[in-house]
């Protein structure tokens, strides 16, 4: 069973970081209203996210089983979550039992909204509030489903509309989804094929410091010299003389694009 730390302090805190640029009178009005039904709200909003984050770029179909890893919650208890889901008026997914589930328009447009909160305030800490980049996921989880339209809009002003996170990954335009990218998992990139380091997965703040210890940051160019299943990669990083090697684990939460050519 998932606990949560209650979110307001931290966005009475967060108010009182921003309210040396922005002024007391205009944060009282940006961030949101506490929600009448806190808990139910927080848990629809978080099975749709899993929902978006499991299908993929190619919508695939989400098994029960898959939303009640990710969610940390009994498979029957998603099941009824998503019957309800199925239930409401527009409905936000699509479940057939035993065949899984997908996201309706309405569905997708606050999936993606929230994607957009996570990885704005994901910024914001990192580059505004100095937080390092293994403690912004979490904090950025918290307060997701409680910013409004305006404070967004102030957030993305203040940082100048920025299309990266500190992970890497797209933040979405408002009210859409993010173009995909072409970006492979560097666990499945071939052998002595440049790679640049596009984005890395923020769920394990221990994975994250490790691959900080490595150099292993977005926008990093390297190859990859050696792998097989049972055994660490072999990774050469542009400018080091000495291969450093990474575990299959780690370097799964890693996503590359190929490296740009090299200009004469």
């Amino acid at each position: 069973m998932c606990i949560r730390v209650h979110p307001w302090p931290i966005v009475l805190a967060f108010k009182r970081a921003l309210a040396h640029g922005l002024g007391t009178g205009l944060l009282s009005k940006i961030v949101a209203a506490k929600p009448v039904s806190l808990t139910t709200s927080e848990s629809v909003d978080d099975y749709l996210k899993a929902i978006l984050e499991l299908g993929g770029a190619e919508e695939l179909r989400v098994t029960t089983n898959a939303l009640a890893e990710r969610l940390n919650v009994r498979t029957p208890s998603v099941t009824g979550m998503l019957q309800r889901l199925a239930a409401e008026r527009p409905p936000l997914v699509l479940y057939e039992k035993h065949r899984g589930v997908r996201l309706t328009a309405a569905g997708k447009r606050r999936g993606w909204e929230l994607v957009r909160h996570h990885r704005l305030l994901e910024l914001f800490l990192h580059d505004v509030l100095k937080y390092s980049w293994d403690e912004v996921h979490e904090e950025a989880e918290r307060l997701e489903h409680f910013i409004s339209e305006r404070f967004e809009d102030r957030v993305a002003a203040i940082l100048g509309d920025p299309e990266i996170d500190p992970h890497g990954h797209i933040i979405p335009q408002k009210y859409g989804a993010p173009t995909p990218r072409d970006e492979v998992a560097l666990v499945r990139w071939p052998l002595h094929t440049p790679a640049r380091i596009s984005s890395v997965s923020d769920r394990s703040p221990e994975a994250l410091r490790d691959l900080q210890r490595l150099g292993l940051l977005p926008g990093t160019d390297l190859t990859v010299e050696q792998k097989n299943a049972a055994s660490a990669l072999a990774i050469r990083v542009k400018g080091r003389q000495e291969p450093i090697r990474v575990s299959p684990d780690l370097a799964g939460l890693i996503s590359v694009t190929a490296a740009p050519p090299v200009r004469d």
